[in-house]
């Protein structure tokens, strides 16, 4: 084989093998930083996985929130509508974050306890994240009861 053509082989290859590294690297990199949203029922379900790192939405479920005095760390539960997950949280929680509002929380779950690493609460009283609706939805067709027509009643 010609030596020439030798290195232009060798050179094809190296730079192959380099533009693969750099591919693997990158998807390495995006799978880390990727954060799937659940919602509790899910999550109790196992469909999270036990250590990953995702995203919990739902409502802040009414008197669930505490906060000891003099403390940063919170705890309260979120619920969408089936099923509820306590979470804890330590900084300083978003303006409009309180009971009965949607909430976006990103961490892991540590114990059967939602850790979570950030808090994002809704801006208004009609907005609740795309993604959070689309599930609870889906969430409460699924349990949704049949009520038979009036006068078709089963005895």
């Amino acid at each position: 084989m010609n030596p020439q053509r030798r290195r232009r082989l060798l050179l094809v290859l190296v730079l192959v093998l380099a533009s693969g590294l750099a591919t693997a690297l990158v998807a390495m990199a995006l799978q880390r930083n990727v954060a799937y949203l659940y919602t509790p029922a899910e999550v109790l379900r196992g469909e999270a996985g036990e250590r990953a790192r995702f995203r919990l939405g739902g409502m802040v479920e009414k008197g669930s929130f505490e906060r000891p005095a003099g403390s940063m760390e919170a705890s309260f539960r979120v619920t969408d509508g089936d099923a509820q997950l306590p979470v804890r949280y330590t900084g300083i929680l978003p303006d409009l974050f309180r009971e009965g509002q949607a909430v976006v929380a990103t961490g892991r779950m540590e114990g059967g306890v939602f850790v979570a690493e950030n808090v994002l609460a809704k801006h208004d009283e009609t907005y609740m994240p795309k993604e959070v609706a689309d599930k609870m939805g889906v969430a409460h067709q699924k349990h949704e009861v049949q009520v038979p027509a009036p006068g078709t009643e089963q005895q």
